[in-house]
């Protein structure tokens, strides 16, 4: 007997998937890790020797869908030189009942789009209720997700783009400014961060993006870019002056330079990390309060946020009869 299986490109995955929907997705997906209901081993980083790639593995188990899902991912920063994705991923989901293989689907655009969802949702709950001007250090396709989970729950009068390639961010407005209702423009001078209500950082980078010195005495900062003890984007002044919330403790005190950094300089320990953002949608931690300076929102990623969403992607793709059926 013949067995069957659902196969997903990325063209197909997109019409499966809005930011809406993904962000809905996402407060179940942290609610869910928060509560210690799901089964999320910390990832497989490998080293492939050289510094420039690498490959990494993220197994679930997802006990709320009866799901077991993995993403493989593979890393090369020279790619974009070669006009090829940085990373490129691909997303396997099993029946956890039966074992049944259930379907294969593009993971670069899943990781995109869930990313962007978990920075949009922490916008919504840590961000002041006013805002008008953000900034995304990046311009790749995490800070396209970046830019749109935060439009989708903030009005933006002006996002500023950062990267060192100017003409990646002059490709990146061409590209994005009809998404948005914002107007997007260039990063050319680090002082407009005094006038940031938003910040986030969508890079690969192994030291701080902006200065502290450089904020708005209110902002919100969404950490998405670093997910190795080597690599960090935000200052540890800047960490050591905000109240922190993260997308998993053990995750982040484990893989996120930006805290680990300052927790071995002894400037912080890990009591200073205030909440998972799933504490906070369970009611069990607060949000922004009135007088709260800096908030921080650190995500490695974590594999709960691709199993909600590849679920989110399954339910629509069957309704839309999108996809092919593979025999294995």
């Amino acid at each position: 007997m013949n067995k069957k299986i659902k196969f997903l490109s990325q063209e197909e995955i997109k019409k499966c998937i809005d930011m809406p929907s993904a962000i809905e997705g996402m407060k179940l997906a942290f609610s869910e890790l928060s509560k210690g209901s799901v089964i999320a081993p910390l990832r497989i980083n490998m080293k492939l020797g050289n510094p420039n790639s690498g490959a990494l593995f993220m197994p679930i188990y997802f006990p709320p869908k009866k799901l077991v899902g993995l993403k493989s991912v593979m890393i090369n920063k020279k790619n974009p030189s070669k006009k090829l994705p940085m990373i490129q991923a691909m997303y396997n989901v099993f029946n956890s009942e039966t074992g049944e293989a259930i379907a294969i689907m593009d993971g670069e655009y899943l990781t995109a789009i869930r990313t962007g969802a978990a920075s949009g949702l922490a916008t919504n709950l840590l961000s002041a209720e006013e805002t008008n001007i953000a900034v995304i250090f990046g311009a790749g396709v995490q800070a396209e997700n970046q830019l749109e989970g935060i439009c989708a729950v903030r009005k933006f009068e002006r996002i500023y783009i950062f990267d060192p390639n100017e003409s990646k961010v002059i490709n990146f407005i061409e590209k994005c400014k009809t998404k948005v209702s914002a107007k997007l423009f260039y990063l050319k001078n680090e002082s407009l961060l005094k006038e940031a209500d938003v910040i986030c950082t969508a890079t690969s980078s192994s030291v701080p993006v902006f200065a502290h010195e450089n904020l708005k005495e209110k902002v919100h900062i969404n950490g998405i870019g670093s997910y190795k003890p080597e690599m960090c984007e935000i200052p540890s002044q800047t960490v050591i002056a905000a109240k922190l919330y993260v997308d998993s403790k053990e995750a982040c005190l484990s893989e996120a330079g930006d805290i680990i950094n300052p927790i071995n300089n002894k400037q912080i320990d890990e009591s200073h990390i205030y909440a998972e953002i799933g504490e906070v949608i369970n009611n069990e931690k607060d949000n922004r309060k009135i007088n709260d300076k800096i908030t921080i929102f650190k995500s490695v990623g974590n594999a709960v946020q691709d199993i909600v969403a590849a679920s989110i992607i399954l339910d629509n793709a069957a309704k839309q009869k999108i996809g092919q059926s593979l025999n294995l």
